[in-house]
């Protein structure tokens, strides 16, 4: 047992060490506001043993040790989250990034997948789709100019089965007012819940009974989409 945790700890000692020396590669501030999240709560738990201690050395390391284990833990969230961010920055602006978060960042009161709802093969756009107690939310991948019309299409679909469920729509894409890639999550977050769970469970289920299969294997390459043909 003793071996397993010693060759254990240094594997992930050596994992932290990449994905620090990763989110530097990619992000500039990294390392700043790393160090800060590191320093402050050290500091302030120095301040408050000084003040605080009234001479106790007891106390004092307390304080100390606190303020220490304050900034490792900090430390390590920020580094977490920059890194999540680089990652997200590598993938931005490709075909099927919004459907990759949708897959592995969201929270437990929203799903999604991967797969688009709608894809125009010529531009690689494409539309997706997530339910969450928030309601329906959908989310285009490309320039507005080139999605509105399959949003919009979308949303009348939705609209169409589920009458009384708020839409919200989301645009990811190279437009100013856009929403970045990495803060998806916490934009569907921020949706106002307005159902229950079980709510949440029929709509999920009823949508995905209305939806025309389309024939987009998982994974695959939306450039290669060929257009259904009318019968």
């Amino acid at each position: 047992m003793a071996k397993d945790k010693s060759t254990k700890e240094p594997g992930r000692l050596k994992q932290m060490w990449q994905v620090f020396q990763m989110t530097r590669r990619y992000d500039d501030r990294a390392l700043l506001y790393i160090l800060l999240g590191l320093v402050l709560p050290i500091i302030a738990g120095a301040v408050v043993a000084v003040f605080l201690s009234g001479g106790n050395v007891f106390t004092i390391v307390l304080w100390v040790l606190a303020g220490i284990l304050a900034g490792v833990l900090l430390a390590l969230v920020i580094l977490g989250r920059r890194a999540e961010r680089a990652a997200y920055s590598q993938i931005e602006g490709q075909p099927g990034a919004v459907g990759a978060v949708l897959r592995s960042s969201l929270r437990r009161s929203w799903r999604g997948s991967e797969m688009p709802v709608a894809v125009n093969g010529k531009t690689q756009d494409a539309v997706y789709r997530a339910t969450g107690r928030g309601g329906v939310v959908l989310i285009s991948e490309g320039p507005k100019s080139r999605t509105k019309r399959m949003l919009d299409e979308e949303r009348r679909k939705v609209t169409r089965v589920l009458p009384n469920v708020p839409i919200t729509v989301i645009s990811v894409g190279p437009d100013a007012d856009s929403v970045p890639l990495h803060r998806i999550p916490r934009t569907l977050a921020k949706i106002k819940p307005t159902l229950t769970k079980a709510e949440v469970l029929a709509i999920s289920n009823r949508l995905q009974s209305m939806e025309n299969q389309m024939p987009i294997p998982k994974g695959v390459d939306p450039m290669k989409v060929r257009a259904q043909r009318a019968r």
